[in-house]
C-alpha cells in the first residue's frame, strides 16, 4: 500500500497543473483523477508498460547487471515499450539491444505493477542458443553471461518479477 500512495503521491505533484492551459487543478471526486477548471482537461494516473524477460537455453540463464543498478548483483534483460510498438517487438527489440541475442518461444509468464517508476512488468520467458555471441549495449549493461541452475550469481529478490522469474527457473518451472 506505502508504495502505490507514492506512486499517487508523485502523480498527484506532477499533476498539479494543467497540462493544456497551465490551470491549476483539482481532484475528482468521482474517480482517480484531476480535472482542469478552466479547459475541462481529465488527467488520470499514468502507467508505463514496460517488459523483463528471463532467457534461457537448457540449464542455463542469461542475467545481466545494469549500469545504474546500485547493488552487485545481477537480473534480467528489461525496456520500456515504445509508441506503436507491441509488447512482443519490445521484448524482442530490447534483448536484441541489450545483449544482442535473438531469441524464440516467447511465453508471457505474469505481471506486477511497479509503482517506483509508475510502470507495469509484463513478465515473458524465452530461449536464445547460447553459441550467439554477447554483444553488451554498454550504454546500458555492465556485463551479461550465462549462468548454469544451481549455480546463480546474486541477484534481485523474488519480491521484483526480475527475482520471481530468476527463482522459477531455478527450481525448474521453465
Amino acid at each position: 500500500m506505502g508504495s502505490v500512495g507514492h506512486q499517487l503521491m508523485t502523480w498527484h505533484s506532477n499533476h498539479q497543473y494543467c497540462g493544456r492551459c497551465g490551470s491549476k487543478t483539482e481532484l475528482k471526486k468521482e474517480e482517480r483523477a484531476t480535472v482542469c477548471p478552466q479547459c475541462n482537461l481529465v488527467t488520470f494516473p499514468s502507467i508505463a508498460p514496460a517488459v523483463i524477460v528471463a532467457i534461457t537455453c537448457n540449464n542455463k540463464i542469461l542475467l545481466a547487471k545494469g549500469l545504474h543498478y546500485r547493488g552487485d548483483f545481477y537480473a534480467l534483460i528489461a525496456g520500456y515499450v515504445d509508441v506503436g510498438e507491441s509488447i512482443e517487438e519490445t521484448v524482442v527489440r530490447e534483448v536484441k539491444e541489450e545483449v544482442g541475442l535473438n531469441i524464440k518461444n516467447l511465453k508471457y509468464y505474469k505481471s506486477q505493477p511497479w509503482p517506483f517508476s509508475a510502470s507495469l512488468m509484463l513478465g515473458f520467458t524465452a530461449e536464445a542458443d547460447d553459441t550467439q555471441p554477447i554483444v553488451v549495449d554498454e550504454t546500458e549493461i555492465k556485463e551479461a553471461g550465462w549462468f548454469e541452475r544451481g549455480n546463480l550469481p546474486p541477484h534481485a529478490s523474488s519480491a521484483s518479477i526480475s527475482g520471481d522469474l530468476i527463482t522459477a527457473f531455478e527450481e525448474g518451472l521453465f
